[in-house]
């Protein structure tokens, strides 16, 4: 009697669908790094792009602005918020509170940054 060594074609065939349901699953979760990688970059972008928004405001007066910097489109708003009477000192010009917040778009994604901002009222005249 002789025995044969080796693997018979069917052991062969089982361990080629194996190996390839690993390369495909391999293959599909690096792509998915990739994407959530890009995400991520936008994200990043998109934070930036609106604090710079946010800092950039030198006079805060209250209204909208919009504009759009590459892929991104922005807009900025300030409102008015109420400042408690103790917070205001008696004999000094009154203290305007502004809220400004600046969100910004690209696709069917959106960020948005909020900051608090105060400002003197002018003297009168």
């Amino acid at each position: 009697m002789s025995r044969r060594r080796g693997f018979t074609l069917l052991e062969v065939l089982v361990a080629l669908a194996i190996l390839s349901l690993a390369v495909v699953t391999v293959i599909q979760l690096f792509g998915q790094g990739l994407r959530l990688l890009k995400v991520s970059g936008d994200y990043q972008q998109a934070v930036l792009l609106a604090d710079q928004k946010a800092r950039e405001v030198e006079t805060v007066r209250e209204g909208t602005e919009a504009g759009q910097e590459g892929n991104f489109e922005w807009e900025r708003r300030a409102t008015v918020m109420p400042v408690p009477e103790e917070l205001n000192v008696v004999g000094a010009r009154p203290v305007r509170l502004f809220r400004v917040t600046v969100q910004v778009r690209w696709g069917t994604r959106s960020v948005e940054v909020a900051t608090l901002r105060t400002a003197r009222e002018p003297l009168p005249q």
